[in-house]
């Protein structure tokens, strides 16, 4: 999980600060101390809660910890007498005082391989588990470069079993066969795709227990 507040971003697994989308130093010490502040928010903590915590075998005296304080406040940006993030409770301690959110940054889930291809000249391009955009667009498994082809030009929705042909409403269409798409069609081992002046040939998934023979040159 991140948090994020104000224009501050801390990632306590990574140990990383960024303010305003630039990176910002901190010490050991001083990321110790924003993720206890951060996690407990709005307790607070005592300052012998915070010796323990961040010199836990050491006896230092409290203007260590008013320094480490003192640099958290400044990579965050921080008025000490006007405080958005670090509040000073007098004669006690700290405290997290802004206002925060945590965002999931959780892996996206990898795609599955179909074991479905387009041959494009010498070319092999796997398919993927679900939706395979075919266009210019940067999101395209094989993206075109020529106008004849648009955008969003065609996908080819993959499922257990089964891969389907659509256009996607494309100024000059999309062929199978030789013929203009019309609807989403089931694709059957070595048809043959046309966009613009591209030829694909379809590649079907072996079935379980056998392999396929030959290469591209």
């Amino acid at each position: 999980m991140r948090v994020v507040f104000g224009d501050c971003v801390f990632d306590g697994e990574a140990r990383a600060l960024t303010r305003a989308g630039q990176p910002r130093d901190l010490s050991p010490k001083a990321v110790e101390l924003l993720r206890a502040l951060v996690e407990a928010r709005p307790q607070a903590f005592s300052k012998r809660e915070l010796h323990d915590l961040l010199w836990p075998e050491a006896f230092v005296s409290d203007t260590s910890l008013a320094q480490v304080v003192t640099e958290l406040r400044k990579a965050l940006g921080d008025d000490p007498r006007d405080p958005r993030y670090v509040r000073t409770i007098h004669r006690f301690g700290y405290a997290f005082c802004g206002e925060a959110r945590e965002i999931d940054i959780s892996p996206e889930p990898k795609p599955t391989p179909s074991g479905c291809t387009l041959l494009a000249g010498a070319r092999e391009v796997p398919l993927q588990e679900g939706e395979n955009l075919l266009g210019r667009t940067a999101e395209s498994v094989l993206r075109f470069t020529a106008d004849s082809a648009s955008r969003r030009h065609a996908r080819i929705v993959v499922t257990t079993g089964q891969a389907v042909l659509e256009d996607l409403g494309s100024k000059n269409g999309t062929f199978l066969n030789g013929r203009r798409l019309q609807g989403g069609v089931a694709l059957a081992d070595g048809d043959e795709i046309t966009i613009g002046r591209t030829v694909l040939v379809f590649s079907a998934a072996a079935p379980p227990g056998t392999t396929r023979s030959g290469s591209l040159t």
